[in-house]
């Protein structure tokens, strides 16, 4: 049986890399929802079908476990998922705990970068209000970068000047911690790298999302201790041209492995 990692486009493939180092001989399954990416520039009705209908193609694949690697979708449908079907389903949220305990003592503020639609949900700031008793989070949306990413443009000219008019309202040396809040951005994680103070933390949530997914199988026996991994790529629209792009940039993260 697979494990199955759901994204609107190829930003969950953050997510299936970690899974990959840390579950070595697991079969995966990666699907994307390539007829309606992006999706946080759009409604949260319209998020929520585009799930739905995205999941019923991916449990007729013999699944032992969902994770939604997506912040977006996770915000609006996890609950909704949960409670309809019977097997492990993993969300994402923001990393912004961790990135709050790695601050607390210091007096740096947390920079949170994601999709307008997660910043704008509830459950977000909830996650925020629950958390953050020093009043330290700061959020910003990035609309623009999920497209970046799935026009594979990792170009550094490019990037850094856009990084840099997004964070040119910011004192950027306010902050001791910056958090990927959407699972396309950590592609960029080694071109912030180069704009950023080096003292400021980048993290994301793919470690923390796999270590759930761990906790959820292991006491059931579901995981492989032996066997070679594989591998198969789905996407809603059946474009081959996209499951080959999608390919590629998995080897672009396994490369910075």
């Amino acid at each position: 049986m697979k494990i199955a990692f759901f994204d609107s486009g190829m930003g969950g493939l953050t997510v299936l890399n970690e899974a990959m180092n840390q579950l070595p001989n697991e079969e995966f399954l990666y699907f994307a929802d390539t007829l309606h990416v992006p999706y946080g520039t759009k409604s949260k009705e319209e998020v929520s079908s585009f799930v739905k209908q995205s999941v019923e193609r991916i449990v007729k694949e013999d699944v032992k476990a969902l994770v939604i690697a997506c912040n977006t979708a996770t915000s609006i449908a996890v609950s909704d998922l949960r409670a309809y079907y019977d097997f492990p389903i993993i969300g994402m949220e923001p990393a912004v705990k961790p990135a709050i305990e790695m601050n607390r003592s210091t007096g740096k503020r947390v920079l949170v970068l994601a999709t307008p639609l997660t910043l704008k949900q509830t459950k977000y700031h909830e996650l925020v209000s629950r958390i953050d008793d020093q009043s330290i989070v700061d959020s910003l949306p990035l609309p623009e970068l999920v497209r970046y990413c799935e026009e594979l443009n990792f170009e550094d000219a490019t990037m850094i000047d856009y990084f840099k008019s997004k964070f040119a309202a910011f004192d950027i040396n306010l902050y001791g911690t910056v958090v990927l809040g959407c699972t396309h951005y950590p592609f960029y994680k080694e071109i912030l790298k180069k704009i950023l103070p080096e003292d400021v933390h980048i993290v994301d949530g793919s470690a923390g999302t796999v270590k759930r997914l761990i906790q959820l199988l292991s006491p059931s026996n579901q995981l492989k201790d032996s066997g070679e991994s594989t591998i198969k790529f789905m996407c809603s629209d059946d474009n081959q041209d996209y499951i080959e792009k999608m390919k590629f940039a998995l080897n672009l993260l396994q490369t910075k492995r």
